[in-house]
């Protein structure tokens, strides 16, 4: 396995944040438009009037900018060290797997419960990761 195959979960991560951080604009301008919120809900960010659907992506997003800096950089480490196995890079893409799942019960349904669970097996595998 060539040793660039760990950036590959490492861009698909990415490139789910980038989809996520679009989704707070899409909610936002949604309720705007339905009067749910107006552009003073968001001088300071956001305030109490905003309905959770519209808060809940951006926390969503700031999720994925926490503990996946862990992951970037165990990729990184990984590909630098040259000890890229098929092993490490089934556990990154465990671990990408689960994060999008997270994020997904997060901006759906949101069970705390569900979250938590999923939350936890990948700080699991982030551990596993390092």
């Amino acid at each position: 396995m060539p040793a660039t195959a760990i950036f590959q979960p490492a861009a698909v991560l990415a490139l789910w944040t980038l989809l996520v951080l679009f989704l707070i604009p899409f909610r936002r301008f949604r309720a705007a438009a339905a009067k749910r919120v107006t552009a003073e809900d968001f001088r300071f960010g956001e305030s109490a009037r905003v309905p959770a659907d519209v808060s809940v992506p951006n926390r969503a997003w700031m999720n994925l900018l926490e503990a996946p800096v862990l992951f970037y950089v165990a990729c990184m480490i990984w590909y630098a060290i040259g000890q890229v196995t098929d092993l490490v890079v089934a556990i990154a893409w465990t671990y990408v797997g689960l994060r999008i799942v997270h994020t997904l019960v997060h901006v759906t349904y949101n069970n705390v419960f569900h979250r938590l669970s999923v939350f936890a097996l990948s700080n699991l595998a982030l551990t596993v990761f390092w």
